[in-house]
């Protein structure tokens, strides 16, 4: 049997983020990934001959702190930026832009609205200051609910002050938005139904739930925190995401962690409540002082974890946790750029190296989400697309295009018939929609691939197909990611930590959940090495003090041990013992 320090389930991004971290610290972490390749969900694979295209097409961002604390450009890491955030297709003209340069968006919406062009800096505004209020959250370890600590109510406090720094219109739009559904905040700022499309599709995005579900809004305060802004960026890594993680691998294995793929882990093996090893698919086992699972939560618990070792209340709690996917993907490889409608070939390359929204309106977007609802995917969905080879050409082969597509809602479980049957159909509709964007498309597709939520749990080990690991709701956020009682990175089981997307602050790729896991895991083992080496120094002066007394008080002094006990009367001299 081999033995490590601390064995990580899965090399995926906050897999890879927290073998980094604790590698630095001394641990020497070994991290095991089923797959041939590095990066769980967040990886660059070839869909057709000379076509490569990545499963999560964009970065969360990445935490700055991740970013400098693991080097990652000198590891060959390099991001697309885009002065567009999002293009929204338009079947009535060009599409409604919103770009990195706030007044450039009030510009372009004035032809659109000009009460939205007017709003659209306070918007701005406004989601830039409670971001900056709510960023602490990000790298915070919620709070013990039960008996918080000193240093959890300190750190609460501190954001709390921060709160009442806000103002009092932005305080009470903080209050208002968490709860809110985002349809309703989209209409409270803007008129242009575009445009509200655009605000509340990042509340349901990966989400089973519509635009009129209630704390959809809670994803666009997250984003804000993140990087200022309520709508995601276009962040692009050059080579694809797969290269994000595969810098993210040569950082770790520069601090020490060792990496092996091919490596499925079918068991954690559990002695008198604590965590003590793997067992491989292979049979072999691998012993471990600590293990920390970068899989989801209902993967760890129901699948690694033999029942008979937790709480039947802890297991039904995580069968009720909610992480119903709602999303697929559709690759398209093309022989050339589509024509989009609105778009001529001096703004094309610019505004579709962005990301690319199609949804006219909400209504569109609650629709699609009726179809899920019901068991069906949506024949008119909501898409979130990128075409990564206008800014990264290496992606494709000369000339060509890669066209990558994030379809909602497509839920897990079908009531009519499997997503082995039914997959090529959900393909057809995605092209249908788009054909209606850009006439030519169908003559320009050389290939199609189309990943169903079922193919997210099977190759990229998702459960339910979810790839947030859960919803990212206000019951399942914060110190209650994944359940009430265990956010703090540890669970039941003694020695098994978590660290993936189910964690706070969740889903997206920041790295976030992998540098909160880290630093509890470290603290962690810091407390058990001095309470173990506290321990053995009691247990030697005890024994220390009882040879003692075996000694008549005109002969004590015999060793340093014992001058620590009692005073020396004599000059040393060899023990007694």
């Amino acid at each position: 049997m081999q033995t490590r320090n601390i064995i990580i389930i899965g090399a995926g991004h906050n897999g890879l983020v927290a073998a980094f971290y604790l590698a630095r610290a001394g641990l020497k972490p070994l991290v095991l990934e089923r797959r041939a390749i590095v990066g769980g969900a967040c990886v660059t694979e070839e869909f057709h001959p000379g076509f490569r295209a990545s499963l999560a097409h964009s970065a969360g961002p990445l935490l700055p702190q991740v970013i400098n604390d693991l080097q990652l450009q000198r590891h060959g890491l390099e991001f697309i930026d885009s002065p567009v955030r999002v293009a929204a297709l338009n079947l009535d003209g060009p599409p409604l832009c919103i770009y990195e340069d706030a007044k450039r968006t009030a510009g372009e919406l004035a032809a659109h609205s000009r009460k939205d062009s007017e709003k659209y800096s306070e918007f701005g505004s406004c989601f830039a200051n409670i971001g900056r209020t709510l960023r602490p959250l990000l790298t915070m370890t919620p709070p013990n609910i039960d008996a918080p600590s000193k240093s959890e109510l300190w750190s609460l406090g501190k954001l709390g002050w921060k709160i009442r720094g806000l103002g009092k219109k932005d305080e009470y739009r903080l209050l208002r938005y968490g709860p809110m559904a985002v349809a309703d905040l989209a209409a409270e700022w803007f008129e242009n139904e575009l445009l509200r499309a655009i605000v509340a599709a990042r509340g349901v995005f990966g989400a089973f739930a519509g635009p009129w579900s209630a704390g959809t809004t809670a994803p666009l305060l997250l984003q804000a925190a993140m990087d200022g802004h309520a709508l995601a960026p276009a962040a692009f890594v050059k080579g694809g995401m797969g290269a994000l993680t595969q810098a993210l691998a040569k950082a770790a294995t520069e601090a020490g962690a060792e990496i092996r793929t091919n490596a499925e882990v079918a068991n954690i093996q559990i002695e008198n409540g604590y965590a003590t090893g793997v067992v491989l698919a292979t049979g072999d086992e691998i012993s471990g002082h600590g293990l920390v699972s970068n899989a989801d939560p209902k993967s760890t618990f129901l699948k690694l974890v033999d029942a008979t070792e937790l709480d039947p209340g802890f297991i039904q709690k995580i069968r009720n946790l909610r992480a119903h996917g709602a999303v697929a993907k559709v690759n398209l490889a093309l022989s050339a750029l589509p024509k989009f409608r609105g778009l001529g070939d001096d703004d094309a390359d610019e505004k579709l190296s962005s990301r690319i929204h199609v949804g006219p309106d909400i209504d569109y977007l609650e629709r699609a989400f009726d179809a899920a609802k019901y068991g069906d995917f949506s024949p008119r969905p909501y898409m979130d697309i990128t075409i990564p080879s206008l800014s990264d050409p290496l992606l494709a082969p000369k000339g060509a295009q890669v066209m990558s597509i994030h379809v909602q809602f497509a839920p897990y479980k079908l009531k009519d018939g499997d997503w082995n049957s039914r997959r090529e159909e959900l393909g057809e509709a995605v092209v249908k929609v788009l054909s209606d964007y850009a006439p030519n498309l169908k003559e320009s597709i050389v290939a199609r691939q189309v990943v169903t939520p079922l193919d997210l749990e099977r190759t990229y080990g998702l459960s339910g197909g979810h790839i947030h690991h859960g919803e990212m709701s206000l019951d399942q956020l914060f110190a209650f990611r994944p359940l009430i009682g265990w956010a703090q990175y540890r669970t039941p089981i003694k020695g098994l930590y978590l660290c993936g997307a189910g964690t706070h602050p969740g889903g997206g790729v920041t790295g976030a959940p992998g540098l909160n896991a880290s630093r509890e895991i470290v603290k962690e083992m810091k407390r058990l090495k001095a309470s173990s080496q506290s321990n053995a120094k009691n247990q030697l002066l005890a024994i220390t003090r009882s040879e003692c007394d075996r000694c008549p008080p005109a002969v004590i002094a015999p060793c340093r041990l014992r001058s620590a006990v009692r005073p020396s009367r004599l000059p040393p001299r060899s023990p007694p013992w």
